[in-house]
């Protein structure tokens, strides 16, 4: 499994986060789900505009591919600028993962 990150740190007072993730919740993650490969996804942030979209893919080709081209591309690149200038993306191998279940 891969994960594409995008790590930002936006100023609360110019950057509405709330907007930024209604339209990460109702434009990006419906086109992301129709990708080949895609696996799920999180948003994290603090109340202090700091943050990072961690997308989980099958592989490193389709996790970069899924960005290059296609409805996809377009709405993240959309959502790009409400991040601010400094966000970054990249793409990690997951070397470990713990899921614990949850006793039924």
């Amino acid at each position: 499994m891969f994960i594409r990150m995008i790590i930002f740190h936006v100023d609360p007072s110019d950057v509405d986060i709330d907007a930024a993730q209604d339209v990460f919740e109702r434009l990006v993650v419906p086109e992301m789900r129709k990708q080949l490969g895609y696996e799920g996804c999180y948003l994290l942030r603090t109340e202090h505009g700091r943050g990072a979209i961690v997308s989980l893919w099958e592989s490193e080709e389709v996790a970069i591919a899924s960005e290059k081209s296609g409805h996809y591309a377009d709405q993240l690149a959309e959502l790009m600028p409400l991040l601010g200038p400094s966000a970054g993306v990249d793409t990690f191998r997951v070397a470990f993962a713990d899921h614990p279940v949850a006793d039924v």
